[in-house]
């Protein structure tokens, strides 16, 4: 209890407030504009902390996260432009709700969903965090290698009438995220001679080419379509008590994923967020409403994304595995502040444990009124000239898109993704699909060949072990299961018209 009380009184400190009110409108600034992810967020903020004390350097960490993992979904809404990978998910169905007229019921659910998934992971990571930790470095490659191909499956799911085509943009996806030395071989693969190519093609600036640059060109060749719900965003937290009580189970499945997602090293929240909203749409009982600005799936999937980031410390805290690249750079910052992350930081320093716990909880909370703030701020888009706003957005993503890597390369992947968004949706392809494609593209074949090596080429090794094996099951069952209920739509539309004719 005394160290309960001494983390207190650290935590609610006018320096670490200060820390955390100044890292909130930076993350929140930082994550809602397209191409400046979290990572950079926190990566910023390194620098800043060799000048603090443990506790307000580890606050602006996780206060700068969890605001720019919540901030990546404004421009979604209002612009679909998902300002962070998390975000891409379910871009497409926010937005669709915001040309439906209810752009602050998305919003809201974008700020109150998120709070409520960090804050689920908190008590999780509070409560459960030894044990977790211990299951999630139970997984070897061969979990992983089911776990991305599981994910690989959402692309069938988030596609709706169109798994077909939500597979050719998949595997484009993965022809991207092919290219370059990224390989287990090192071998260089599609890079027809080019230097710049050997490093391969980031996904920063082939998410927002496929959907800022794409946008944009639909906007120039049809200007009247995007005027249609220019209007001022009300109320946020109208409605919001409703949604929670009739989507309880989805807000709990979604967080609950979310955390287990966000423990597992290397996973992170944008595989929890494709997963769930994946999973909303295969469990609802309403999935024909998806994707014309159904709420249900940004429910799951907002408190999915948050719930990670709490998970992703779960490892970081008790054994020094980052579980994400955010906790990657936090670990290094908590090295040097001498809080060495291990089962000893719960026996010696007990007081900055029981403080980042505290932190954690702050930080969410304040993402309410913060959070707010800057919907307000973000919604004026909404009223502005769409011939102004646009070429400024685009100014934004040509920013953004070098700031990655600071390389001119870059922007021509922004370029050539752009129009590849803009001809695929043209044609009826989804553009999702294709960054999943290149966000576990290089993990599946990295996880593939490692577990080959590992089993001396037999591929029974990949189900010899309890947990690899179930999510083998899992991932073969939600196969047969999504073939066999295409099959029999197929056959219902082919008897369709023999049954009118009779």
């Amino acid at each position: 209890m005394d160290a309960v009380l001494t983390a207190l009184q650290m935590v609610f400190s006018t320096q670490v407030l200060l820390a955390m009110a100044g890292s909130a409108l930076f993350g929140l600034f930082v994550g809602a504009i397209p191409g400046l992810t979290a990572t950079m967020a926190t990566a910023l903020l390194v620098p800043i902390t060799f000048f603090l004390p443990p506790v307000p350097a580890v606050a602006m960490m996780v206060t700068a996260t969890a605001m720019a993992i919540f901030a990546g979904d404004i421009p979604g809404c209002l612009l679909r432009i998902p300002g962070t990978p998390a975000s891409a998910a379910y871009t497409d169905e926010s937005y669709a709700m915001t040309r439906n007229g209810q752009a602050e019921t998305a919003l809201g659910i974008a700020l109150v969903f998120s709070v409520i998934g960090g804050l689920f992971g908190t008590v999780v990571l509070i409560v459960a965090a030894p044990a977790l930790a211990e299951v999630a470095l139970n997984f070897s490659s061969y979990e992983y290698f089911w776990l991305v191909l599981l994910g690989l499956t959402c692309a069938v799911f988030i596609t709706g009438d169109a798994p077909l085509k939500g597979m050719v943009t998949l595997f484009l996806g993965l022809l991207a995220g092919s290219v370059g030395l990224q390989n287990p071989a090192a071998h260089p693969r599609f890079t027809f001679g080019s230097a710049d190519m050997l490093g391969g093609l980031s996904l920063i600036p082939a998410m927002i080419g496929l959907f800022a640059v794409s946008e944009i060109l639909r906007f120039s060749l049809a200007p009247e379509k995007i005027d249609e719900f220019k209007r001022q965003v009300g109320s946020v937290f109208r409605g919001m008590g409703g949604l929670m009580r009739k989507y309880k189970v989805q807000t709990l499945r979604g967080s609950a994923v979310g955390t287990a997602i966000g423990a597992l090293p290397g996973a992170g929240a944008d595989i929890a967020a494709w997963i769930s909203y994946a999973m909303s749409r295969r469990m609802s009982k309403e999935p024909e409403k998806f994707g014309s600005g159904h709420p249900e799936g940004l429910v799951e999937a907002g408190a999915s994304n948050n719930g990670a980031l709490a998970g992703a410390w779960i490892p970081a805290l008790v054994f020094g595995i980052p579980g994400d690249s955010i906790t990657a750079i936090v670990i290094g910052v908590l090295y040097m502040q001498n809080m060495n992350p291990g089962p000893m930081i719960f026996i010696n320093n007990p007081e900055n444990i029981y403080a980042v716990f505290a932190v954690f909880v702050l930080a969410n909370l304040m993402m309410l009124p913060f959070g707010w703030l800057c919907i307000k701020a973000a919604a004026r888009v909404l009223r502005a000239p769409r011939n102004v706003l646009m070429p400024i957005i685009l100014v934004f993503c040509v920013v953004g898109a070098f700031a990655i890597n600071n390389s001119p390369f870059d922007l021509w992947v922004l370029v050539a993704f752009g129009l590849a968004g803009w001809f695929l949706e043209a044609n009826g392809y989804p553009i999702a699909p294709a960054i999943l494609g290149m966000l576990l593209g290089v993990m599946l074949e990295e996880h593939f060949i490692t577990s080959m090596i590992k089993a001396d080429g037999n591929p029974l090794g990949f189900i010899e072990r309890p947990i690899a094996a179930g999510l083998a099951i899992c991932t073969l069952l939600l196969w047969s299961v999504s073939g066999w209920l295409a099959l029999r739509r197929h056959l219902r539309r082919r008897q369709a018209p023999a049954a009118i004719a009779q």
